[in-house]
């Protein structure tokens, strides 16, 4: 059995699609999966990038994307009342409200579900605090958002991905290879499938090439 963790923060839409997508993407296939959410932002800081929301033009094609993909894959989806928007509530909720010590453990998929669909599917303020009450009643945290060993928990997240190499979200981790975007499912399964081309030299020759000109 392969096991498989997905990287995500809830501001995504296209991590929502890809943990909405991902038992049909695998069906046949014997693995677990761990949910562990990340600060997107972080992610972007470390790597000295803009996320697709602050790019102008890039964050109406994304949004009309997502709302696309939504309908060819048959998941409900309606675009939150703004966007971008703080996650850190929801993050902290999530690493809140996961089993046992907070420092070890992550987030079952019911929570990860719960909170996905608070953003992607009511149309309504992600952040609003009368919503986030209701929610923080519904999935009865063992700590406070505001506690401490929650918010070290994500940092270290964040800080771990980092570590691997992840530089965007959703990305999915099996056997130390990294598998980033909703549209990378197909090459993730195409991997638990054993296809031959990931056991040859291309995976790693594919990262090796040189670069020939960069911007200043």
């Amino acid at each position: 059995m392969k096991h498989i963790t997905f990287y995500f923060d809830f501001i995504s839409p296209y991590a929502y699609l890809a943990f909405e997508k991902l038992p049909l993407a695998l069906q046949g296939h014997s693995y677990s999966v761990s949910y562990q959410p990340v600060l997107f932002a972080g992610l972007l800081k470390h790597h000295k990038q803009l996320g697709p929301a602050e790019i102008a033009g890039k964050r109406e094609w994304t949004y009309r994307q997502v709302i696309w993909l939504a309908q060819q894959q048959g998941t409900p989806l309606v675009m939150p009342k703004t966007h971008p928007f703080n996650p850190l509530a929801l993050l902290r909720l999530a690493f809140a409200a996961a089993p046992g010590d907070v420092q070890d453990s992550l987030p079952n998929r019911f929570v990860c579900e719960t909170l996905f669909r608070h953003v992607w599917q009511s149309g309504l303020d992600a952040g609003d605090p009368a919503r986030l009450a209701q929610l923080t009643a519904q999935l009865q945290p063992a700590l406070a958002l505001d506690d401490a060993a929650v918010k070290e928990r994500l940092k270290t997240s964040t800080q771990q991905a980092i570590d691997k190499g992840v530089f965007g979200v959703p990305t999915l981790c099996v056997d130390d290879k990294l598998f980033w975007g909703l549209d990378a499912l197909p090459m993730l399964r195409d991997y638990l499938d054993q296809t031959p081309w990931f056991a040859s030299d291309a995976w790693t020759q594919a990262g090796q090439v040189a670069v020939g000109k960069s911007r200043t």
